[in-house]
């Protein structure tokens, strides 16, 4: 456990609070050893939030109401019907537009002065230095591990502290991850998980509220990073199990053989970091299969064309959106349901799940099991909704 390192910029840029920053954040400076000063650093610190998803949100909203006086917000989607049970600074109107935008929004309603930055932009290798440089603190909201392992990377190299956040399913995780007084991510995971061995909130499911607490310890951590109070998460993983309601805590120690901040550090500049999680399999999953667009299989539907449709998600997810004449097999029974698919063996087959991924896995089975005309829709029924079909739902 350590004490949150002073960050000298902030200090550079104090000034003297305004009557009307001192009334707004009154019970705030009451707390012992915040008091004015920490509310002046609050002020003058900048804070980049990555991914503006189920964590994004409500630590913007808290750390716009706590006074921190910049916030750079950076994300490349838009708002969707299946983020609102988590994404919380969204409503159904909001379905369309770019999160960005919507969230500067509902921050400036919050706190009409803080200062927000947009980037509306997927953050990598070519843009994370000079977007993270004008930044004290940077909250890692992201969802994929590529990302989280560039923003690492990025702030040992920019020696920024980055509060980690995780969820999934009922658990979440949260740490701060500051190399200058502790271990970064890769310490804690070394390598990424394999292909299809994480899967995503969109396969897994996530419970709404989780993502919530989880990002209330990041904007916590943030705000005593900058104001100097407290005893940081640098060198502890805080798990949270929500159907137990138990916190756990885990001490994590700098690796001497990280490559990233250890002894002899090999990371001197970010990489491909897409390259980088897909390298623990010899292919990435689905190298092998032939993909087909939603497009191609439309018209193979007009021209009456034979051939099995396959969809492998779950069947809650079959409820909510479906292709009609697709045949419900989840990825999870397949192999031990191909008795069902055998007379399909030598003739065409489109497997589709959501998004692809899991097509892809069903896809490269099917094919050791001896199908030999197998085809991965690209994209999955999301596609399908863009490109053929508007009344199929997205989720």
């Amino acid at each position: 456990m350590s004490a949150p390192r002073p960050i000298a910029e902030v200090a550079g840029r104090l000034r003297p609070l305004a009557p009307a920053e001192r009334v707004r954040f009154h019970r705030q400076m009451l707390l012992p050893g915040f008091g004015a000063e920490g509310q002046a650093r609050l002020l003058a610190s900048r804070v980049l939030i990555v991914g503006l998803g189920g964590l994004g949100c409500p630590a913007a909203q808290y750390l716009a109401a706590a006074g921190v006086g910049t916030l750079g917000i950076v994300d490349a989607d838009h708002v969707e019907v299946s983020n609102l049970h988590r994404q919380i600074l969204y409503g159904p109107a909001d379905v369309g537009r770019p999160k960005v935008e919507v969230a500067r929004d509902r921050i400036l309603a919050i706190n009409p002065d803080v200062k927000v930055a947009l980037y509306a932009e997927r953050l990598g290798s070519e843009n994370a230095r000079s977007i993270l440089d004008d930044y004290d603190v940077i909250v890692d909201g992201s969802d994929n591990f590529p990302t989280r392992y560039l923003v690492s990377d990025a702030c040992v190299l920019m020696r920024k502290p980055n509060v980690y956040g995780a969820i999934f399913r009922f658990d979440g995780q949260a740490a701060v991850f500051d190399a200058s007084v502790g271990p970064c991510y890769r310490c804690l995971h070394p390598e990424p998980p394999g292909p299809g061995q994480a899967p995503s909130c969109a396969e897994a499911g996530v419970l709404g509220v989780l993502p919530g607490l989880i990002a209330m310890v990041q904007a916590t951590e943030a705000l005593k990073l900058l104001s100097g109070v407290g005893e940081s998460l640098a060198g502890r993983l805080l798990h949270y199990d929500a159907l137990e309601m138990r916190f756990t805590e885990f001490l994590l120690a700098r690796d001497p053989e990280c490559p990233a901040c250890g002894e002899r550090p090999t990371v001197t500049e970010l990489i491909d970091y897409e390259a980088f999680c897909g390298a623990g399999a010899a292919q990435a999953p689905g190298a092998g299969v032939r993909e087909v667009t939603a497009a191609e299989v439309r018209a193979l539907q007009q021209r009456g064309e034979e051939f099995l449709l396959l969809d492998v998600r779950e069947p809650l997810e079959a409820e909510t959106a479906r292709i009609v004449g697709a045949r419900l097999v989840p990825l999870g029974q397949l192999e031990q349901r191909l008795g069902e698919i055998a007379a399909w063996k030598a003739r065409h087959v489109v497997v589709h799940c959501h998004h692809g991924g899991r097509s892809a896995r069903a896809c490269e089975l099917m094919q050791r099991h001896g199908f030999e005309n197998v085809e991965n829709l690209k994209g999955g029924i999301d596609a399908w909704s863009q490109a053929v079909d508007p009344s199929v739902p997205r989720y």
